[in-house]
């Protein structure tokens, strides 16, 4: 019977010898002796893969759910391994435990989609930053600095620091911070400006009520700026009500003119 023994250079190790455990798994054919075995390796290297995890734990995931993914990709590893190819199984296995983290990262826990080559520059700066604020003390780094550190232009620089804002998003109906009476971000958005429909308007008008006689302009602006009533107007200037609502009617309609004539809708 193939030997399966396993053993750890040092208490503290996470580094097992496998390599005679692994032959046998290779010479074995499928059933439960190669599942113990292969059970057998996976629950040796389990500490490798832990560690791997915890390199990722200030990303904002759960330490619990990254040890979880790394063990899918120990899992792999040792599935895919060759140890015919004369490489140790540790020099596979790593880089296959990190990628298998990274690649959880970007299929599922960014909130929006951001392409790959900004989800790799902002490793880059914040990498470069952490390293930076070790020798740069009292302050952090600039953009020209990171730029010069990670070998990045100052425009990359600042497009990985938005996309290191960007890897969560806030809901509108989220309350903000300190805000003792419900008020969410979506009350603090702005909105179209309902005056500014009126703008044009204005504007388009302007020169028709500039030619209307003195008595017809002060007519319609008591009736539209002061919110006069017609009889108010007309005790106001002595004048019948009715002539008042005769004057309204045929000021409005020389400035409609007007306005329609200078914008060729007539």
């Amino acid at each position: 019977m193939p030997t399966r023994a396993i053993t750890k250079h040092r208490p503290h190790d996470d580094a097992p010898d496998t390599a005679a455990a692994f032959r046998s798994l290779a010479a074995l054919p499928d059933g439960a002796e190669r599942e113990a075995l292969r059970d057998e390796i996976v629950e040796a290297w389990l500490p490798m893969a832990d560690r791997l995890a915890g390199r990722f734990r200030s990303r904002g995931e759960n330490l619990d759910d990254l040890r979880q993914v790394a063990a899918l990709g120990l899992v792999k590893a040792v599935d895919r391994y060759d140890p015919d190819l004369g490489n140790a199984f540790e020099s596979y296995a790593v880089p296959t435990v990190t990628g298998e983290i990274k690649r959880h990262f970007r299929d599922h826990m960014w909130t929006l989609h951001v392409p790959r080559r900004v989800q790799e520059l902002r490793n880059r700066v914040r990498l470069a930053s952490q390293e930076l604020s070790q020798t740069i003390p009292g302050r952090r780094p600039t953009v020209a600095e990171i730029a010069e550190h990670a070998s990045l232009s100052e425009e990359e620089v600042r497009a990985g620091q938005e996309a290191l804002e960007s890897f969560s998003a806030l809901s509108l109906d989220a309350e903000l911070p300190g805000s003792d009476d419900g008020y969410s971000l979506g009350d603090a958005l702005g909105a179209p400006d309902p005056a500014l429909d009126t703008v044009v308007d204005r504007e388009a008008v302007k020169e028709g009520l500039a030619a209307l006689p003195e008595r017809e302009r002060a007519i319609l602006y008591m009736r539209f700026f002061d919110d006069m009533t017609q009889s108010g107007i007309a005790e106001e200037l002595g004048i019948s009500q009715m002539h008042v609502s005769r004057l309204i009617s045929r000021c409005c309609g020389r400035v409609r003119e007007h306005a329609l004539r200078d914008t060729g809708e007539e």
